[in-house]
Order: structure tokens, then sequence, then C-alpha cells
């Protein structure tokens, strides 16, 4: 995946606002704001977003205090931890992840929701 990346926030870069980019991107730094992107997004293990997370693909191994919402799918990495809701038609959490939030899932036409939870696998 890292051959694919069009956007990379080192782990020393902090950076305040809105980071909005039509490849994939990858944070192993600190952004404090929203990140939007039209592929993947990548939070890193040194990665911390405090903000929301727009994308087609969210991948967690870092921190993530925001919402995260991705048409396709959120993984969740063992060590990731993510204060917010999720919205995703497809939710992969490993063990060892901690999730603080609430979860919506959608397929087809059929939404399922459940009530905020705290979770630790």
């Amino acid at each position: 995946m890292a051959e694919n990346m069009n956007t990379v926030i080192g782990k020393d870069a902090t950076i305040t606002g809105t980071v909005e980019v039509t490849g994939a991107v990858r944070v192993d730094g600190c952004v404090k704001g929203k990140v939007i992107s039209r592929e993947t997004v990548v939070v890193g293990p040194t990665g911390n977003v405090e903000g929301d997370i727009v994308a087609k693909i969210s991948v967690v191994a870092g921190q993530v205090m925001g919402n995260v919402t991705a048409d396709e799918k959120v993984e969740l990495q063992a060590k990731a931890v993510l204060s917010g809701d999720l919205k995703t038609k497809s939710l992969v959490i490993e063990q060892g992840a901690v999730f603080e939030g609430a979860c919506r899932m959608k397929e087809g036409d059929v939404v399922h929701r459940t009530e905020p939870a705290k979770i630790k696998v």
C-alpha cells in the first residue's frame, strides 16, 4: 500500500486545518483538523488525527479523536485508538484496538445502527 501513497505527513509534522487530497494519504504525524481523500486515509502507528476523516477506505493504526466516514471500509489495527463515531459499509477491528463511539453500517437500503459503546478487543 505504501507505494500507492500520494501524500505522506511525516511523524515530525503537525498540520492545523483541513487536509484534502485526491489520492491516498498517510498520516504519521499530527493533523488537527479534517482529513479528506477520495481514496485511502492511513493513520500510521505514530499518527494522530484530532478531527474527522472522510475517505473511501480508512485504516487506523494510531490515534483518532473524531468521526470516521468511509464509503467502503474502516480497519482498526491492533494498536488503534478511535474516539468518535463510525459510518461505513465494512468494519474490521483487530484484537487490541480500542473503539469508543457509535457505529452505523449500511447495506443497500437497510441501515443497521448500534448504540454508543466502549469496545476493547
